[in-house]
């Protein structure tokens, strides 16, 4: 923290300005978003204003650069007893590296585990910190929200940056738009997602910006085009976007001029509803079944009794589900705890009755849909999970309409799912293959060109590197022998396709990133291909999630918070993760 904050408070009506000690006079901050403030109009007013405070604040800069510089290190305290227990209870300095580390450590529990700024006047909470290290000098919640954070955010910035920057041609997004109901605003994310050069995959929230107004496709894809800007990501590095199927989100990404996809789970809610859950007699079972459950959330004796019979029993003590009837997944659990509480529901109805009650067709119906919803469960937990991508997308529904065509019921032969072209019919099959061959072909191109424009003299080489030096640097690591292997390893690409399909297919435990990881050098092209393609994801859920926990940061302890704050927290929660990991500061 700047020693020119000795002479200066942040304004409590205006975080824009700070409040010079001296004349009491209002300062800007450098801007009017938080991620803009610096010091400089700061040290300016008291060099033009107040030079005496000027000269102390030199001072004070001076005499911290060297004591920054004398203690590197924490050295162990020296003199007598008496000096030692006293330094330990003086405060520390503001650019100590124990205040530093402790602030950031407490900004960072603040976003993550989404408390309010108000924590750090809690009394409670300073007299834990007076116990666990009393030198730490507590600054305000205000110098947390609008110091504190900012720095942290402009950090986790900076290293997305340097993420996206590394070697990264093809990123996947998602995005969706969420309203809070605290305080009638409006968010529009943007979540990306790539595979770097070890196979690994990576996703970063990019914005979760407010988006006032219309909720049209032309404002939609405005503010995507400026989103894109703002990372400087152009519009060919682009693979695909997650979104839903809503006309304003499919004519946003037409305008926008980026290729998009509907979300899978969202193609299936729809699916599912309109094919089973509409059935009136599904309706008519699905109403009965939801005021049971109502009957029980609303009243505590049915539920105590209700558990008692559960007890007496031998059953499980569980409450039954409540379902939303957008979410046909929860309909599905809803239904399998009524099933699964049957024999307590029978029993309590008669010795207590109930309201309404299913007859035995209807028992039989909600079993029969549970029977034939469970793969549906199965496979939207699956296309949901962080490892699924697009590539699970065709194997899943093949595997699922078999499942269903099967007269058995408890067959399990197809649950085991293999890759490549195995889900593709012959015409297919070879319609999928040219288009792979088509695609490796291009980027063969790209790689070949790429080589071509660095071979000889180019602008990307050091003026005056010799030849013979870059070759070197681009063989360090590698022996001279090792060439032979990496020669004959060498496959053309019409023989890297052949050669992919030839090969076994592979188990449905074993990642594709760790294939590709292990068969880069063996199959280039097509692992280029590779991390284009699986860099998208099956659905769009990672922005709602995002939106989940959006829905902790706009809360009731902080719904007055802004949204660029907001976003802020939003922002360093996801993404902090993707921080090095950093050693503990000595104290």
């Amino acid at each position: 923290m700047s020693s020119v904050w000795s002479f200066f408070k942040v304004s409590e009506e205006d975080p824009r300005y700070a409040v010079c000690n001296e004349c009491e006079g209002r300062v800007m901050r450098g801007g009017v978003r938080a991620k803009s403030f610096n010091t400089t109009n700061l040290i300016t007013h008291l060099k033009n204003k107040h030079p005496g405070a000027y000269k102390e604040y030199e001072k004070s800069a001076n005499a911290n650069k060297q004591w920054k510089k004398a203690n590197a290190t924490a050295a162990a305290p020296v003199g007598s007893p008496i000096e030692q227990a006293l330094e330990k209870t003086k405060k520390f300095h503001k650019d100590h590296p124990k205040q530093k580390a402790l602030t950031m450590a407490i900004t960072k529990m603040i976003t993550v585990d989404d408390q309010p700024f108000l924590l750090v006047e809690d009394e409670g909470f300073r007299e834990v910190l007076d116990l666990a290290e009393p030198r730490y000098d507590k600054p305000s919640r205000r110098y947390f929200a609008d110091v504190a954070l900012p720095a942290l955010h402009d950090g986790v910035a900076t290293h997305v940056h340097k993420l996206l920057d590394s070697d990264v041609n093809d990123i996947s997004f998602t995005m969706d738009i969420w309203s809070s109901y605290l305080n009638q605003t409006s968010m529009l994310s943007l979540t990306a997602q790539w595979i770097d050069v070890n196979f690994e995959m990576k996703r970063a929230v990019l914005h979760a910006q407010e988006f006032p107004g219309s909720h049209t496709g032309t404002a939609i894809a405005s503010a995507f085009d400026a989103m894109f800007t703002e990372w400087k990501i152009q519009k060919e590095n682009v693979h695909v976007v997650l979104r839903d199927n809503a006309r304003n989100m499919v004519k946003a990404m037409e305008e926008c001029g980026v290729k998009s996809l509907g979300c899978m789970a969202y193609l299936g809610q729809l699916a599912v509803h309109d094919a089973v859950l509409s059935q009136q007699s599904v309706v008519d079972s699905l109403a009965i079944a939801r005021k049971i459950v109502g009957h029980f959330k609303s009243s505590s004796l049915g539920t105590s009794r209700l558990r008692d019979i559960q007890r007496e029993t031998g059953m499980k003590t569980k409450l039954l589900q409540q379902d939303v009837p957008t979410r046909w997944n929860s309909t599905f659990l809803m239904m399998t705890t009524l099933l699964e509480q049957k024999r307590a529901l029978v029993m309590y109805e008669a010795d207590h009755g109930m309201p309404v009650s299913l007859n035995a067709n209807q028992w039989s119906l909600i079993e029969k849909m549970t029977t034939l919803l469970a793969p549906f469960e199965e496979m939207t937990r699956e296309i949901s999970s962080h490892t699924a991508t697009a590539a699970d997308v065709i194997p899943s529904v093949v595997a699922l309409k078999r499942f269903l065509n099967k007269t058995a019921e408890t067959d399990s032969g197809v649950k085991t799912t293999k890759y490549k072209d195995r889900y593709f019919d012959a015409d297919l099959k070879q319609v999928a293959k040219n288009k792979l061959e088509k695609e490796v072909d291009k980027m063969t191109a790209s790689v070949t060109t790429s080589t071509s424009a660095t071979d000889g003299h180019t602008p990307d080489r050091e003026e005056g590197e010799p030849q013979e030096k870059r070759m070197c640097t681009q063989r360090e690591g590698h022996s001279f022998l090792d060439m032979f292997d990496e020669i004959l390893e060498e496959k053309e690409p019409d023989e890297q396709v052949h050669g992919y399909l030839s090969e076994p297919t592979l188990p449905r435990n074993v990642s594709p990133l760790q294939y590709w990881q292990s068969n880069k050098t063996h199959f280039p092209a097509l692992a280029t291909v590779a991390r284009k393609y699986l860099s998208a994801p099956c659905t769009s859920l990672d922005s709602e999630r995002l939106f989940s926990a959006a829905s902790n940061v706009v809360s009731e302890k902080r719904n007055r918070i802004g949204t660029e704050r907001a976003e802020m927290l939003l922002f360093v929660k996801h993404n902090i993760r993707l921080l090095p990991k950093t050693g503990k500061a000595k104290g």
